[in-house]
């Protein structure tokens, strides 16, 4: 396996903190990733514990300022609204870091990786946390050879692509936290964003639920 090559390799960095204030830091030209690491809510991980049965497919909204998502959908239970109310707030916290007037959601419920290629947003900037299962796995630059993304593996698995190289690490966001994931498509940042997928899904990890949220102009 050839050995991974990176134009970018001296400027992309990833930022890891317990102060949600330090997000704003996914603006700097060379992040590519900000992650909050925050507690788990017990309240929202019990009511899916132990309503993952009847979660169903999730939900498609679209969210304007101080509006919080209806979960109409979901099991009428203890620890709906604590859900309904932490979505509304991370809503509220991306709308006011890319000051946009809605925030387009998606809460999925998955039984399977819903990408599971690693891969690069073809996104301005996305928020992800997941609720429920393992988080999402990213690698960084310093080991990847983006050559070797999409159409550019030939069709074989990642482990084999020459992707990654034999010291390449994968590194998992928690449960809970808050993610920021700068993509493709923001400005200046052709050719780079962070490269990610979605994890194996084990059999007793079912369903894997994870928020999703995108700016809207």
């Amino acid at each position: 396996m050839n050995a991974p090559t990176n134009l970018f390799t001296p400027t992309s960095r990833t930022v890891i903190t317990s102060n949600p204030a330090a997000l704003i830091d996914i603006f700097q030209p060379d992040v590519q990733l900000a992650v909050w690491q925050r507690p788990i809510d017990q309240a929202i991980a019990d009511y899916l514990e132990a309503n993952r049965p009847h979660l169903g497919r999730g939900l498609r909204s679209s969210l304007a300022a101080d509006e919080c998502p209806h979960l109409a959908e979901l099991p009428v239970a203890p620890g709906r609204d604590a859900l309904a109310a932490d979505m509304g707030r991370l809503a509220e916290l991306l709308r006011d870091l890319l000051d946009c007037p809605h925030i387009g959601l998606r809460l999925e419920v998955i039984g399977r990786a819903m990408c599971p290629r690693f891969h690069v947003d073809r996104v301005g900037i996305r928020l992800l946390c997941t609720y429920r299962g393992p988080g999402t796995e990213w690698i960084a630059d310093t080991g990847a050879n983006r050559a070797r993304l999409g159409s550019g593996a030939c069709g074989v698995p990642d482990d084999v692509s020459g992707l990654m190289g034999a010291d390449t690490r994968i590194e998992s966001i928690a449960s809970f936290s808050v993610a920021l994931l700068k993509g493709s498509l923001w400005q200046g940042n052709a050719g780079r964003g962070i490269i990610h997928r979605s994890p194996a899904v084990p059999v007793d990890a079912l369903p894997r639920v994870v928020l999703a949220l995108d700016g809207m102009w």
